[in-house]
């Protein structure tokens, strides 16, 4: 049986390996992008589901207890809380992971949602403004880089990542590590 499925847009270039965290499994497998990379797939508002291809299904409880394995799962993308990619050229081209812009300051950032806790760098056209980074544009998926994911109650349940998409309807709490008080001696 071939990887391609039918439901995949004929434009779909090439399949990534991503690792999918939703508020209860993993799912490791395949999915189809165009030249616009992961950041390009997550953010088409005209499809709200993802496809991924030799998918393995884990619980979180139990991250490396394979539950199953599927040609083919689907997903609402609104449900997914983080996607992290093994390279990050899989994001996408610089413009579109960058927004549009071309130079960007590097923010070194700890967020948390209600199932984990990332901690990375974002780049930003300038300084860090937390309201327009979570209700302003189109984009509801956005990257950090050299990240790290956490399962807040599961704490060996760690993924180092080149890059990690986040939904950014599901972050409670952003932090700048720059802001840390530093401990007293």
């Amino acid at each position: 049986m071939s990887l391609v499925d039918s439901s995949i847009s004929p434009r779909t270039s090439r399949f990534i390996t991503v690792d999918v965290f939703t508020s209860g499994y993993r799912a490791v497998g395949k999915v189809g992008v165009t030249s616009h990379g992961a950041m390009g797939m997550m953010n088409d508002s005209t499809h709200s589901s993802l496809d991924m291809n030799d998918a393995r299904m884990a619980r979180l409880l139990m991250p490396t207890k394979l539950v199953d394995h599927f040609e083919v799962i689907r997903m609402m993308k609104k449900q997914v809380h983080a996607m992290c990619l093994s390279r990050q050229e899989d994001l996408g081209p610089h413009a579109i992971v960058r927004g549009g812009y071309l130079s960007t300051v590097e923010h070194k950032i700890r967020l948390t949602t209600q199932m984990f806790e990332i901690e990375g760098v974002m780049e930003l056209p300038g300084r860090f403004d937390f309201t327009a980074l979570i209700t302003e544009g189109t984009r509801e998926f956005i990257p950090i880089f050299n990240a790290t994911l956490t399962a807040i109650l599961i704490p060996n349940l760690k993924v180092e990542s080149a890059g990690i998409l986040i939904n950014r309807k599901t972050v409670d709490i952003m932090a700048l590590l720059t802001h840390r008080v530093k401990p007293e001696s």
